[in-house]
């Protein structure tokens, strides 16, 4: 099976992909890891998000794509993946259904967590006390939450119609929110 888990910065997709992981032996497909390990391994393609990060940009989508079609096409992840906080874009979204097509495969299971910005800013206060962050994370946080709501529209509008799109209130503690995930995956 293959799934993918998408909401706003501090909707609790990674602690949710994780537990998807374990319980169905699925592999994480995280963009960011993806992205760190190729600069971290100084590849060619490494480099150049090295570079682009450096001034402050993101990731191309055509970097991502390509990132994304070697875990797609490796035999070992087929039909096995979890893709978290991808795609954001709605080129994304169309060329992974391409990549899984070319390769025989669909998303079985779409994932949305949806957290009112209200939600959020209790999470990130709460987890700012916890460890003692500086206040200017929260404004960080919220200039991405927006920036995420906005640019996530159209992917929302491109998978929204799909009879295995699922919305959950990721407001929700989040062993409410595995089991209602994993109680969907079971099915």
């Amino acid at each position: 099976m293959n799934v993918i888990i998408f909401g706003p910065p501090g909707a609790g997709k990674g602690t949710q992909a994780i537990n998807i992981v374990k319980k169905f032996n699925l592999f994480q497909v995280s963009t960011g890891d993806l992205l760190r390990t190729e600069v971290k391994n100084q590849t060619s393609v490494g480099k150049d998000i090295e570079n682009i990060i450096s001034k402050g940009d993101f990731a191309t989508d055509e970097i991502v794509n390509e990132l994304i079609k070697k875990i797609v096409n490796d035999p070992q992840k087929k039909n096995k993946l979890i893709f978290d906080g991808y795609p954001r874009s709605l080129s994304q979204a169309k060329n992974l259904d391409i990549l899984l097509k070319n390769s025989s495969q669909k998303i079985d299971f779409i994932f949305f967590l949806n957290v009112k910005k209200e939600t959020v800013i209790k999470r990130i206060e709460k987890r700012s006390l916890l460890e003692n962050r500086a206040d200017d994370n929260l404004a960080t946080i919220l200039k991405r939450y927006d920036t995420y709501m906005e640019t996530t529209k159209p992917v929302l509008d491109f998978y929204i119609k799909n009879v295995n799109f699922y919305e959950i209130d990721g407001s929700e503690e989040i062993a409410g929110i595995s089991t209602k995930i994993e109680q969907i995956l079971s099915v």
